[in-house]
């Protein structure tokens, strides 16, 4: 089990940070795109303690991920304005009445309950709104996403705005690994002209990065 993050050093925080964006800027250059400014950086924060997130902000972190619904509620009522939160982990149905009100972005919309809750809680939502669809690229057998083949029709069905796609690649011992995977996920966004890609965690992100990721989920690296 993954322990909470505890003594954040905002400096350390800040290098950290400083230290992905160069790797960010790195990839974005070796891919040929023309600003590296695009790919937004967000920290996953699923294991980050409430009275830690101060630090967060002190290192100029404003993107903040979490997993989990109930984390979520207690974390905004924490911290206000002070960050733009997306939440990141798989959709329970009956909690996405409290997600909507505090979110950009849901990152993991991936079932047909979802879809109906969507529709439901519409005006409970935060003004602007957007979901990403979560693909299950490679067909692991228990995995959350919707097989590429649905996606059209899915699309078609969902009561509030696609502003993307989000996929987890299998597990890899080598970033390369997952290459294929985020240049799939690429080439369905563009066949849709959906325009963000969430692609890319601590392990892998250079590689998300050069296949097209605009956002970035970045944890443990951040923090250690």
């Amino acid at each position: 089990m993954t322990e909470l993050v505890a003594g954040l050093d905002a400096r350390r925080v800040r290098a950290n940070l400083e230290g992905v964006r160069e790797e960010v800027t790195a990839a974005a250059e070796r891919a040929g795109r023309g600003d590296a400014a695009e790919v937004q950086i967000l920290a996953a924060v699923k294991y980050v303690p409430t009275a830690e997130l101060p630090v967060l902000a002190e290192a100029g972190i404003g993107l903040l991920g979490e997993n989990r619904a109930q984390d979520l509620q207690e974390k905004v009522a924490a911290t206000g304005e002070t960050f733009t939160w997306d939440f990141i982990g798989a959709v329970q149905s009956r909690k996405v009445r409290t997600i909507v009100p505090h979110v950009r972005l849901i990152h993991s919309i991936a079932s047909e309950s979802a879809l109906g809750e969507l529709a439901k809680h519409r005006d409970r939502a935060r003004p602007g709104l957007e979901v990403l669809i979560e693909v299950n690229l490679s067909g692991e057998h228990g995995k959350a996403g919707i097989a590429p083949e649905r996606l059209d029709e899915f699309i078609q069905r969902c009561p509030v705005p696609v502003a993307g796609l989000m996929t987890m690649p299998p597990l890899a011992e080598r970033s390369q690994d997952s290459r294929r995977w985020f240049a799939a996920l690429r080439e369905l966004a563009q066949g849709r002209r959906l325009r963000h890609l969430s692609m890319g965690t601590t392990q892998d992100f250079a590689v998300a990065v050069e296949e097209g990721a605009t956002i970035v989920r970045i944890g443990t690296r951040l923090y250690r």
